[in-house]
């Protein structure tokens, strides 16, 4: 079933709230990294930066106090790293003996600056928040890994739409920090054309909404925040799935109907505002040759926000040393963006990489 969260979450169909529940064998803990007197590119700085995250199973050093089995998952605009509880993700991947069982595995699940649990605008600062960006986001990461954690060396780094595009940034400004990279619905360019447009759309038509005020609302931007929801949805929406949920005109107007009444308790009007505007210098398509780890990168057909027929993919992959990249046709079986959350759609060429950077 198609599901909207905050912000891009619903395109990593992560599944509502209930659905994300905690295995007790995971052995999860929470817990949060403070950066102190941290400095933004934009030059902007705050005392303190908290970045939140859950951890599943347990660290194995080696006799050189090196962690040897991290894996890192990152997620998309708008979520947090919470996404990875969904039944089509984790059910597949963490069940005993799976590609990513925790038994195995030290499985670190971060909320990136403006996200979840971390530090974000609506914590007080508002439109005054600093104006991060995805380098900003990769830096925060990579001190919570090695200040907090003490973590210095990766396993996997899987990144989905947001996360997709972070692991591109870890692979050119980290590159021996992971094993492997798995960069799942993005593409290591500029986003320009329609994927900026919708963003912009949906940026402005918040802004626009005169009960914004310029971030310093008393009441929730309604009318700009379901606007905005709209262009969500659709952005993050799979032709054939949504064909198959709403066959008939009364199913198509009561999910209409659903996301506008959800709209406004979705996510943070600032909030939001921010986290899609961190993409706006993501260009990593310079550097591609920086790049030395194996990098499984894979799209969907059906993805909307990358749309195949770019041939942008098939043009960057050869400058990277050791990627493959796969389309995945649309069928009943792809989600269009939220594709990368499906790990059933997947899991074979997941088993591949980590076979191969054993």
């Amino acid at each position: 079933m198609f599901k909207w969260i905050a912000g891009l979450a619903a395109l990593a169909l992560a599944g509502s709230a209930a659905a994300q529940t905690v295995n007790p064998a995971w052995h999860a803990q929470e817990g949060d990294f403070v950066a102190k007197d941290y400095r933004f590119k934009d030059g902007g700085t705050l005392p303190e930066v908290r970045i939140h995250y859950m951890t599943l199973g347990e660290p194995r050093r080696d006799a050189e106090g090196h962690v040897t089995n991290a894996v890192m998952l990152l997620h998309g605009t708008g979520g947090s790293g919470r996404q990875f509880l969904s039944p089509q993700f984790a059910g597949v991947l963490y069940k005993p003996g799976g590609l990513l069982d925790p038994a195995k595995y030290f499985i670190i699940l971060p909320d990136d600056v403006g996200h979840g649990k971390s530090s974000k605008p609506s914590d007080g600062l508002h439109m005054r928040f600093p104006k991060y960006d995805y380098d900003d986001m990769v830096a925060l990461e990579h001190a919570m890994l090695t200040g907090g954690l003490k973590v210095d060396r990766l396993r996997l780094i899987l990144g989905t739409s947001m996360g997709c595009m972070h692991a591109f940034v870890w692979g050119e400004t980290y590159p021996t920090f992971a094993r492997a990279l798995a960069p799942f619905a993005c593409l290591p360019t500029a986003l320009v054309g329609r994927n900026r447009l919708w963003r912009a759309l949906s940026i402005q038509v918040i802004e626009k909404d005169p009960a914004w005020e310029a971030g310093e609302y008393k009441t929730p931007p309604v009318g700009g925040l379901r606007a905005a929801r709209i262009v969500n949805v659709i952005a993050g929406s799979a032709p054939i799935q949504m064909q198959k949920e709403l066959p008939t005109r009364a199913a198509a107007d009561a999910r209409a109907a659903a996301v506008l009444d959800g709209a406004v308790t979705a996510t943070d009007a600032n909030d939001y505002i921010y986290q899609l505007d961190a993409s706006r210098n993501y260009d990593p398509s310079p550097g591609l040759e920086k790049i030395s780890a194996p990098v499984l990168w894979i799209n969907s057909g059906d993805d909307f926000i990358n749309p195949p027929e770019l041939g942008i993919a098939e043009a960057l992959a050869p400058r990277i040393r050791k990627a493959r990249f796969i389309l995945v046709p649309a069928s009943d079986q792809t989600h269009g963006h939220g594709t990368h959350t499906w790990a059933a759609v997947w899991e074979k060429d997941l088993a591949r990489l980590m076979k191969e950077t054993e």
